[in-house]
């Protein structure tokens, strides 16, 4: 081989190489779950934009507090009641339901008996509750007593969500759409999937369970899901792909941010964000594994707060 063609394959040699790197931390950052959502963010308008929950204005306000004894537990979930302004989260290792404050401090502690590993955890109407166990493959729900100490799955109300061989790769999102009177569902992968299921709000449910129309989220998969009382839209949180994002009311994504450090706040990134929640006044919350809590506000919001530079 000549010269000028040993350095031509020298060059495309080299150009494959950085190719394959490049692809290879894209991948590793899972900046290939961003970069189309980043894409038609940029194109929504302002109306659009004022009209929704606008994720890229949020910065983190509180970052990684611990929830004093759940360390070895493994918090999974969140969902916030609107009439106690209290927060819910669900533990796997050891079942229980945990009320916090919206500040993160444990309130109480309610026992789970009879269930194996629960992951998603709902308020509906009034005190009526929902739980998602993934192993059982089922969605259980009751009345929650504010004397409540201990829940057995005997006294819910129990349904079966199905794919009896979906092991660990079930039901982990739910949340209430009171706009649209229905729990929502979302399957963590393979496949990774968004249901309905109506309901009135009470421990019953109506009809099926539907398979949601619409795109399916580009996400390494599905941890939990929270849904905007304000606009109706759904935050969709992936742990895997270290991503919240937002969808509106068609399924159609709006807005995302990044979980990593550096972005909306973040001094470090989430290790493993397992739950989101919402309350009234936008603000969101996020749980990681195995205790760590978060909060984020809008910008304007969250000025002067102590939120740490970005």
């Amino acid at each position: 081989m000549t010269l000028a063609p040993r350095r031509r394959l020298l060059r495309w040699s080299a150009a494959a190489l950085a190719l394959a790197v490049t692809v290879g931390l894209v991948r590793y950052h899972h900046l290939d779950d961003r970069l189309g959502y980043l894409v038609a963010e940029r194109f929504q308008s302002q109306d659009v934009r004022e009209a929704s929950i606008w994720l890229p204005g949020y910065r983190a306000v509180v970052q990684a507090k611990p929830l004093p004894g759940l360390e070895d537990d493994e918090t999974s979930d969140l969902a916030y009641n609107r009439l106690t302004g209290t927060l819910f989260t669900v533990t796997g290792r050891d079942p229980q339901l945990v009320e916090l404050s919206r500040t993160g401090d444990i309130l109480r502690r309610i026992r789970l008996l009879g269930f194996s590993n629960p992951e998603g955890v709902a308020v509906l109407e009034g005190s009526t509750m929902a739980i998602v166990d993934e192993r059982r493959r089922t969605l259980s729900l009751f009345e929650l007593d504010p004397a409540m100490t201990h829940l057995s799955v005997l006294d819910t109300l129990e349904f079966d969500l199905g794919y009896p061989e979906a092991g660990n790769k079930g039901f982990e999102g739910i949340a209430w759409d009171d706009r649209q009177q229905r729990l929502l569902l979302g399957k963590e992968r393979e496949p990774r999937a968004l249901f309905s299921w109506p309901s009135d709000g009470s421990p019953r449910l109506l009809g099926q369970m539907q398979a949601l129309d619409g795109p399916e989220p580009q996400l390494r998969n599905l941890s939990a899901l929270s849904i905007d009382p304000r606009t109706g839209h759904a935050l969709v949180l992936s742990a895997q792909s270290n991503l919240l994002l937002e969808l509106d009311q068609q399924g159609e994504p709006v807005s995302f941010i990044s979980l990593l450090r550096g972005f909306n706040g973040l001094a470090q990134s989430i290790p493993r964000a397992e739950g989101v929640a919402m309350d009234e006044e936008g603000t969101i919350y996020i749980v990681s594994e195995p205790n760590l809590f978060y909060v984020f506000r809008k910008e304007a919001v969250a000025q002067g707060d102590g939120a740490p530079p970005g």
